[in-house]
């Protein structure tokens, strides 16, 4: 194998590749890239086994082959190489070198044909949604995963087709965040459950805008996203997703609408004496036309009013401050509309159209 490339198309191509290599493995393969000039294209491929990514990078093939090189010491090595063509040649058995400008390195391979390659993925049904619209989805859900949980649907977020509509979901136990978005064709009812680590990994990689395309594969086991140069593939999550309809009510009492900005400052003042948000909550003080927000910690206190336009009665109630911040920074309008009924109930935080909920447990005050 003899390839000639660019230092940053090549780079670019490591970069999105490195999302399918795992931090820590017992299998040392899986450490590896596969840089495949097999046939007439290069592609570089990382695959964990439970993600696979692979990439597309443009480049000469002088002599095609395969090779399984070590990811994180091709990537190091390729970051500090000068702004020069790089030349990628088998040396000798189980070496590889690798030359630009004046640098030499000669880096041991490991034995290609043990590299699991992505699975086949059946593409006899397509589905297909706008780049931003699916990065700006995942954003605006994925921050309700669980980090660490023992039920692994918390870790994964709902993606359900219904029609021509979009309901993607994630769930903490402490909140829920739902995303409602339409789509420009009808398609066949889907109902599964995607790994929080991967959408998040796909939300990264996505550059394009409105016009440009994701398409979607999904079978029993694996999910398949297609766009530019790239192909990500996933296991999907076993098991049946939580009723979210259940969980959720259209019933309140109280509906408050406020500033966006005004109210995110005023929590994120609040953050900074706010350490632990079990002993010091952020509280809420709601009146006909005040919501006076309070904390109380070790380091001091902060006391600070922001106007409201309210419905329904005054209310008392505390809460997780992230909870707040997590929402208020990746919507973007002018004005939020909090739904509430009691101290112990959920808030709910929505537009009209519900395109976006977001469901907020409080903690209950002493």
């Amino acid at each position: 194998m003899k390839l000639v490339f660019e230092k940053s198309k090549l780079l670019q191509a490591i970069n999105i590749a490195s999302k399918g290599v795992p931090s820590k493995t017992t299998l040392e393969i899986q450490e590896c890239f596969l840089i495949d000039a097999t046939t007439d294209i290069i592609k570089i491929i990382g695959n964990d086994l439970d993600l696979g990514v692979e990439t597309i990078v443009e480049g000469s093939i002088n002599e095609r082959g395969a090779i399984a090189i070590d990811a994180k010491s091709f990537s190091d090595i390729i970051r500090k190489l000068p702004d020069e063509e790089i030349e990628i040649e088998n040396s000798e058995e189980n070496k590889v070198l690798i030359k630009s400008g004046k640098a030499k390195f000669n880096l041991s391979i490991k034995n290609e044909e043990e590299f699991s390659r992505l699975p086949d993925i059946d593409k006899t049904e397509k589905i297909v949604i706008s780049q931003y619209t699916l990065r700006e989805t995942i954003k605006q859900v994925s921050f309700s995963i669980a980090d660490n949980d023992a039920n692994k649907i918390m870790m994964g977020i709902l993606f359900e087709v219904n029609g021509n509509k979009l309901r993607m979901a994630a769930l903490d136990g402490h909140r829920i965040a739902i995303r409602n978005v339409e789509l420009s064709s009808n398609y066949e009812n889907k109902k599964i459950i995607i790994p929080g680590r991967t959408l998040n990994e796909i939300s990264k990689v996505i550059t394009g805008g409105i016009e440009d395309e994701v398409n979607i594969y999904i079978t029993s086991k694996h999910i398949l996203f297609e766009f530019d140069q790239n192909k990500i593939v996933t296991r999907l999550i076993d098991g049946e997703y939580f009723d979210i309809d259940r969980m959720l009510s259209k019933d309140y009492d109280i509906r408050v609408n406020i500033n966006r900005l005004e109210f995110l400052s005023a929590i994120e003042r609040a953050n900074l004496l706010s350490h632990d948000s079990e002993k010091n909550p952020l509280t809420l003080l709601i009146n006909d036309n005040t919501m006076e927000i309070k904390v109380v910690s070790a380091i001091g206190s902060l006391n600070e009013s922001v106007d409201i336009k309210k419905d329904g009665n005054d209310i008392f109630i505390g809460f997780n401050p992230k909870y707040f911040t997590d929402v208020l920074r990746i919507l973007d309008s002018d004005e939020v509309t909090l739904y509430m009924t009691n101290q112990k109930a959920p808030c709910y935080i929505k537009d009209k159209e519900e395109t976006y909920v977001y469901l907020l447990l409080p903690l209950i005050l002493g």
